[in-house]
């Protein structure tokens, strides 16, 4: 699989961004320049996407998972809080139920415990199908469109195209395949940091059902629902977005 790229800056305790499909540490550029103030900010490309392209992807998200874990300790990175939002969410979710210790804090946004999702926009076999059929630019900008509440209008939509353009075919085939056998349901239970539940009330990857899951599922979580935004609420309202996750996360252990 190879070593991950990896952007990091700021000062304090680690604080690790995992992005979720078709997508890449820039997406977060907004959270990478806010709580890099307080934070020593880590964030992967995972491989197969954004600057790590050219790595092959697994095709499990205990694979995607266990290899974050492992190259963070590599990096000298032991405890640190995580965010995972989307697929990143189903890594995360993983992360902290296989090494509980080293998860401080944990942040599951715009994510469910399934996935296979019931109210996804369309089925994984239909976006299997379509990448093979329309080719990978097609594909990003038909699904990064639904990632906000205005479509292509919306002012993060090309900078998602221009970041999804860089993602292999393996690896956006390989992802579809983890979540097919992915169900993170049953270790639920052994998630034990302290969690935050993000949701965008009008998200159409992952309805209710996915973070209601999640909230009820895992001891010690709280919800936050943002009204007005689609799956990509970093981006619409980076602003409150931003307020909710500083306000959980603190900023020493």
């Amino acid at each position: 699989m190879g070593q991950f790229v990896f952007e990091r800056s700021g000062l304090g305790f680690p604080l690790v961004f995992v992005h979720g499909y078709l997508a890449g540490a820039e997406i977060w550029r907004s959270q990478i320049n806010h709580f890099k103030q307080n934070f020593d900010v880590i964030v992967p490309n995972l491989p197969g996407f954004g600057q790590s392209a050219a790595l092959e992807a697994p095709h499990t998200i205990i694979d995607f998972a266990q290899n974050l874990l492992d190259q963070l300790l590599e990096m000298g990175v032991e405890k640190f809080h995580l965010v995972g939002h989307s697929m990143g969410g189903m890594i995360v979710q993983t992360m902290a139920a296989i090494a509980p210790d080293r998860i401080d804090h944990l942040v599951c946004y715009g994510t469910g415990p399934m996935g296979v999702m019931p109210s996804r926009f369309e089925t994984i076999e239909h976006s299997r199908r379509r990448i093979l059929k329309d080719g990978m630019s097609t594909t990003v900008k038909r699904i990064a469109a639904t990632w906000f509440l205005r479509g292509e209008e919306a002012t993060g939509f090309q900078a998602c195209v221009d970041l999804g353009e860089k993602a292999s075919v393996q690896a956006a085939l390989a992802s579809l395949d983890a979540w097919e056998t992915w169900d993170g349901r049953s270790q639920l239970g052994d998630i034990v940091s302290p969690t935050l539940v993000i949701w965008g009330d009008q998200d159409r990857s992952y309805g209710w059902e996915q973070p209601e899951a999640l909230w009820h599922g895992i001891a010690n979580c709280s919800l936050a629902v943002v009204p007005g935004c689609a799956h990509n609420v970093h981006m619409e309202k980076p602003n409150i977005f931003n307020m909710i996750l500083g306000d959980f996360l603190p900023t020493t252990t």
